[in-house]
């Protein structure tokens, strides 16, 4: 099970991410991932929110080994089309190692509505923005193709659909290339075999299905005898992503790199 770490950008500075990414590869840590929010739902007074996709391209050109990711990018803020001209360039940007993690972004019960609130954008009701994920990925597929000129990665980078219930999970099966949720769901066994299964209807099943969950750093994750990463293993989990916040500490970091080579 590869093992990544994500960087929380909720006032977090973009010189400190970029440490903290250099110092995860040097500590053997497989990806970097962070979160596609504009605001922080908590501090209206702080430094403000790096953007994702800014972010992970920066990284890209200062990192060599680590896949790259957003956790997950909200289709509605960003044209389908132009997303997957812009993931078609990270690929090639990155040399092929864009993890693409797409959702249908918080719904009206969740802080992150107030952020798209304030730029303009209306949270649509559950089923709506579900089916924009799928309508996203049917287009971005479709563009990636080389369909009129647009720009063709090589390989296409994987989509990863995140979501906390049975409707992302099939969506992720169906239309993805796979699915992201928290490591501790209560009915995690159940949204991956849900997501499984209709990635095997599909008739994409060759393509393989990366199953990736999320959770906070944690000694309990990275140590060899670990029952809780022992579960993930035994569930067919491919990637554990763990949290971390600003500022980023570097000695933790290396700290959580000697374990997780101890787990391997």
């Amino acid at each position: 099970m590869k093992t990544d770490l994500l960087l929380m950008p909720m006032s977090a500075r973009w010189a400190d991410m970029r440490a903290a990414a250099l110092a995860a590869e040097a500590a053997r840590f497989d990806g970097i991932w962070t979160w596609d929010h504009l605001r922080d739902p908590d501090e209206r007074d702080g430094p403000g929110v790096p953007e994702a996709w800014t972010v992970l391209t920066a990284l890209a050109e200062v990192t060599r080994r680590v896949a790259l990711g957003p956790l997950v990018l909200n289709v509605a803020n960003r044209v389908p089309g132009v997303l997957a001209s812009m993931a078609a360039t990270l690929q090639a940007v990155s040399g092929g190692r864009l993890l693409l993690g797409l959702g249908a972004g918080g719904n009206r019960r969740t802080p992150y509505a107030a952020e798209q609130a304030a730029i303009g954008q209306h949270v649509d009701p559950d089923a709506v923005r579900a089916q924009r994920v799928v309508d996203a990925i049917t287009l971005m597929r479709r563009l990636w193709s080389g369909e009129a000129g647009f720009l063709r990665p090589d390989p296409p980078p994987p989509i990863i659909v995140g979501g906390f219930g049975p409707r992302m999970a099939a969506i992720a099966g169906r239309h993805g290339d796979g699915f992201n949720t928290q490591a501790l769901h209560p009915k995690l066994g159940d949204l991956l075999r849900r997501a499984r299964d209709e990635h095997a209807a599909s008739g994409r099943e060759a393509l393989g299905f990366i199953a990736t969950v999320f959770a906070g750093l944690d000694d309990g994750w990275l140590r060899p005898d670990s029952p809780a990463r022992n579960r993930l293993v035994q569930s067919g989990v491919e990637r554990l992503i763990l949290l971390v916040a600003p500022p980023f500490d570097a000695g933790e970091i290396r700290a959580a790199g000697r374990l997780l080579g101890a787990a391997r």
